[in-house]
């Protein structure tokens, strides 16, 4: 009886990971490692024979987790700095591959990807295919170019 608690220790950790995993690390590995907490707390108090033992080594782990780690975690976890694929397209140089006009998009070449290309407002002419342009904007799908 006095290892009961122990092992729902150790199951309700378990629970706890398998749920950070199915959503995906969208609790910011909360989850996970208030689990592992658990499941390590509870595996302790199993070896010291001791559910008070279990329950103070699982409440150690998880307030040293939440008081000095999670914060650090959280950060490496999120990145606001980076900027996203598309964000990062512009201003690079880009090769035509189809013919772009003024409303009559074509395409270019932006490393090894194709992409849907149209003049930038105020752009003008035409772009023939081996014309090095800039991208200016994205537009969903459509890079504007100049």
């Amino acid at each position: 009886m006095r290892n009961t608690l122990n092992w729902l220790l150790i199951g309700g950790g378990l629970i706890m990971i398998i749920v950070e995993v199915i959503l995906g690390a969208a609790t910011g590995m909360d989850f996970a490692l208030v689990g592992i907490s658990m499941a390590a707390g509870g595996g302790i108090g199993l070896y010291f024979e001791s559910w008070r033992v279990g329950m103070l080594a699982t409440a150690v782990m998880a307030f040293i987790y939440l008081a000095f780690f999670r914060k650090y975690i959280r950060s490496k976890l999120s990145s606001p700095d980076r900027p996203s694929m598309t964000d990062a397209l512009v201003g690079r140089t880009a090769l035509v591959t189809a013919r772009i006009a003024d409303h009559a998009p074509g395409a270019v070449r932006v490393g090894d990807e194709v992409w849907r290309a149209a003049l930038a407002p105020g752009a003008g002419g035409t772009r023939e295919p081996g014309d090095s342009v800039v991208v200016d904007a994205v537009e969903g799908v459509t890079l504007n170019v100049r």
